[in-house]
């Protein structure tokens, strides 16, 4: 079973190849993106990368949360649904 993963605190300089090679080294990869500004193109400082096995996922997300990649400390966990995730409380 496939398991996607946010990575979160990218520096801007990150496109989808450099965030698929950080990765890559823990199994295959079926998606990586980088998700930009519909507007200016320019990256908003995160992205996902799906994994095709579960365990690469978890094993990619136990070792690269809170490594650095470009000067940056990655935040790495699972991702969640959109409906999973809890209310903002800034939109309250």
């Amino acid at each position: 079973m496939s398991k996607k993963l946010f990575v979160g605190n990218l520096s801007w300089g990150i496109d989808r190849d450099g965030l698929y090679q950080a990765f890559e080294s823990f199994g295959e990869i079926e998606d990586a993106r980088v998700i930009t500004d519909r507007d200016t193109g320019r990256s908003r400082g995160f992205g996902f990368v799906t994994f095709i096995d579960g365990d690469a996922g978890t094993k990619a997300m136990e070792e690269m949360n809170g490594k650095d990649l470009d000067g940056r400390p990655l935040r790495v966990n699972e991702a969640m649904e959109r409906q999973e995730r809890e209310p903002r409380r800034d939109s309250w």
